[in-house]
């Protein structure tokens, strides 16, 4: 019997975030088109001996104890099926925290798709979302993966056609990490629902016309109709943020927005040569760059 799996967990974007509800769990009704990039950390389970959970990870800033989404996706295993004992969990960390690229969650669906392999415990892909929405918002569709339209609180997702070779420019500011509990705080104390920009314009369902469309032209359509919420709430906090979103759009990309809370900003290139030329005029000392592509799944063997 394998005794140890080793799985690439990959990043998510928002092409689409807007917030149309207030709930009263604290959470917000969403409705958000995600995307996986090929910006993945690797995550290796190995079965040992003793029934505790033991996380290891290459970034020292993360934790590694229980606050840890992945040591949470574990435990919830362990008390839904007590036979599978111990194990170590090792988080190769590339993918940037406090980001707004879903990198925990990543990290704690390859734990849920893990476990499920290594002790063949015959999960659907259904369950292990069902299990994944109890631990966060963002982390079934880290299971789901590809590109998919969430609604209710983001664990309520809906498959759209295959996003293929979409080419991106991935840009961190290094010295700014966001909260997404700050920022979807803010947007409700701000009031900022009464005021939605987009209510009443069925825009999501737009963005989702120019990703079913396929073709050559679909970047450029879906470049034109990004938009995300939150950014109401960060840019006037985050004027570098800001910057870094106008930067992007002097490169002659095809759009360019806040993933998520933030703080990182994307551009949609053309093509690869195009994507390249933005990462080097806007990489500095203090803005990490990736030149990434679109996936369609968000877990995969290492």
């Amino acid at each position: 019997m394998t005794s140890r799996i080793s799985l690439k967990a990959a990043a998510k974007i928002n092409l689409y975030l807007e917030i149309t509800g207030s709930r009263v769990d604290g959470y917000h009704d969403l409705v958000m088109i995600l995307q996986s990039i090929d910006l993945c950390d690797r995550v290796d389970i190995r079965k040992i001996g003793a029934d505790e959970i033991q996380v290891l990870c290459t970034n020292p800033e993360v934790p590694c104890d229980r606050t840890n989404l992945a040591y949470k996706a574990a435990a919830l295993m362990q008390d839904i099926y007590p036979e599978i004992g111990g194990m170590e969990i090792v988080i190769d960390k590339q993918i940037p925290m406090g980001a707004g690229l879903a990198g925990g969650s990543a990290n704690a669906a390859a734990v849920f798709v893990g476990i499920d392999r290594l002790w063949d415990l015959g999960l659907t892909q259904s369950q292990l979302c069902d299990f994944a929405a109890q631990l966060g918002s963002d982390i079934p569709f880290c299971v789901f993966g590809g590109t998919a339209l969430a609604t209710g609180r983001g664990e309520v997702l809906s498959p759209l056609p295959d996003l293929t070779d979409l080419v991106l420019v991935i840009c961190k500011p290094r010295q700014i990490e966001i909260a997404t509990a700050w920022a979807y705080q803010t947007f409700r104390k701000q009031g900022l629902l009464a005021t939605s920009q987009v209510k009443n314009q069925n825009l999501s369902s737009q963005i989702v016309a120019a990703i079913a469309s396929g073709g050559d032209s679909a970047p450029n359509k879906i470049g034109r109709l990004l938009y995300n919420d939150l950014e109401r709430v960060v840019l006037p906090e985050y004027p570098a943020i800001a910057d870094l979103k106008n930067k992007l759009l002097d490169q002659e990309c095809l759009g360019a927005m806040m993933s998520g809370s933030g703080s990182t900003v994307f551009a949609i290139a053309p093509d690869l040569d195009r994507a390249q030329q933005i990462a080097e005029a806007v990489r500095t000392d203090e803005i990490d760059v990736w030149v990434v592509k679109s996936l369609v799944r968000s877990i995969f063997d290492a």
